[in-house]
């Protein structure tokens, strides 16, 4: 039975790096074979006016950093947060602790790969008596902040947690409502959002595809 287990945790981290690595070296391929461009929605100068003002209405909301901990969504959610972590830094002179969550599913901003979310449990750290805000890049159906809202709730009772994104761009299926928001963009379900941002890409930019 133990060697059961080894083989299915080595399967199941052989699965994140090939999703990692597909995402990592084919995404942008993804994008520009499969898709039509339609314009830059945001440049880095846009983003990072963006994340500025999301940094401060965070600390305001919160009454500064005690006990705040940002949460990325996994991939761009994390140096996401990371950049408004450092803002923070910057204004408050205290940097907010940053963690990460791993959420497998179908991609809430790309395509479909499973059924419903995953959530990588691998990874684990304290929520109890935090204030926590998740970050991610784009908000949608709203299944992948279900996913990681359920995950933090496994483990332990956070004093509450609160949701920024860089981009909503509506058609939720779900009663999610980010606290945060970046930018607004109503959008046709055919048409597809991609965010940029470093380490994962080139540039930090928000683009617009139609499929």
């Amino acid at each position: 039975m133990r060697d059961i287990g080894k083989l299915t945790r080595m399967r199941h981290i052989l699965i994140i790096l090939h999703l990692n690595l597909f995402e990592g070296l084919f995404g942008q391929i993804f994008f520009e074979d499969l898709m039509k461009f339609k314009a830059k929605l945001m440049d880095e100068n846009a983003i990072r006016r963006a994340l500025v003002r999301i940094s401060h209405e965070i600390t305001e909301r919160n009454n500064g950093v005690s006990n705040l901990v940002l949460v990325g969504i996994k991939s761009r959610g994390v140096p996401l947060a990371g950049i408004i972590a450092d803002n923070i830094m910057s204004s408050e002179g205290e940097r907010p602790e940053t963690r990460e969550l791993d959420i497998r599913h179908y991609r809430d901003d790309l395509r479909a790969i499973a059924a419903d979310p995953v959530v990588d449990e691998s990874v684990k750290f304290s929520v109890q008596g935090k204030k926590i805000v998740l970050v991610d890049d784009v908000l949608y159906t709203g299944r992948t902040a279900r996913a990681a809202l359920e995950a933090l709730i496994k483990q332990g009772r956070p004093a509450l947690v609160q949701l920024a994104v860089l981009v909503d761009r509506g058609h939720r299926e779900l009663p999610i409502r980010a606290d945060y928001v970046g930018k607004n963009l109503p959008t046709s379900r055919s048409e597809e959002v991609k965010v940029n941002i470093p380490p994962y890409d080139s540039e930090m930019s928000v683009e617009l595809y139609e499929k």
